[in-house]
């Protein structure tokens, strides 16, 4: 853990991870803290990311959409068990621009397009062939042209605040390498495992 700067250290290692034989690198815990202070964890797939944050998508109606507003803060986790790996951000979580979000939603598949639209994300469902059913209305109704992007729908941009990278080492003395945000950049410390 030889990096200075969070992002370069995470290109690095979601990079190799990409690279590796890992089923799905891109895949995420989000936890979010609802209006009673519980804590929620799912999996999400990180749509983007850059030096202004990581990126994920999803029905702003769902558990998750109504929760962020409230509170604003999230964490994630990344964990690559094949590399002994996992990396925690802490941040910051606002919505992305209706472009991005647009664009987005313009190259995912169709599949996932029409789900967008048919899932009512989080609520109640009596069976899956009601799902079903809508997914075939859905269909339907944008059979002649494109699919336009759902208004209850779009990206998410967590802004770090804190990363921890930990590499797992024997006799559990792993490596865990914290940085802090900082008004003048980002500042390193090393844990105890």
């Amino acid at each position: 853990m030889t990096h200075s700067r969070p992002f370069e250290m995470f290109r690095d290692w979601y990079g190799e991870a990409c690279r590796s034989a890992i089923a799905m690198p891109d895949a995420m815990s989000l936890s979010t803290v609802g209006a009673d202070g519980g804590p929620s964890s799912r999996m999400v797939l990180l749509s983007s990311y850059d030096e202004r944050g990581f990126v994920f998508h999803t029905n702003y109606e769902s558990r998750k959409g109504r929760e962020l507003p409230g509170c604003r803060r999230a964490a994630l986790l990344f964990w690559w068990e094949t590399l002994n790996r996992q990396i925690r951000i802490e941040g910051v979580v606002g919505k992305t621009s209706p472009e991005e979000s647009d664009t987005y939603f313009s190259q995912r598949p169709l599949g996932s397009k029409l789900g967008a639209w048919a899932s009512d994300q989080s609520r109640p469902l009596s069976s899956r062939e009601a799902l079903e059913a809508r997914v075939r209305e859905v269909e339907k109704r944008y059979a002649e042209g494109p699919i336009p992007r759902p208004p209850h729908w779009g990206g998410y941009r967590v802004v770090p605040n804190l990363f921890e990278f930990w590499t797992g080492r024997e006799n559990r003395l792993h490596d865990r390498l914290r940085f802090h945000r900082t008004a003048d950049g980002w500042e390193s410390l090393r844990l105890y495992p």
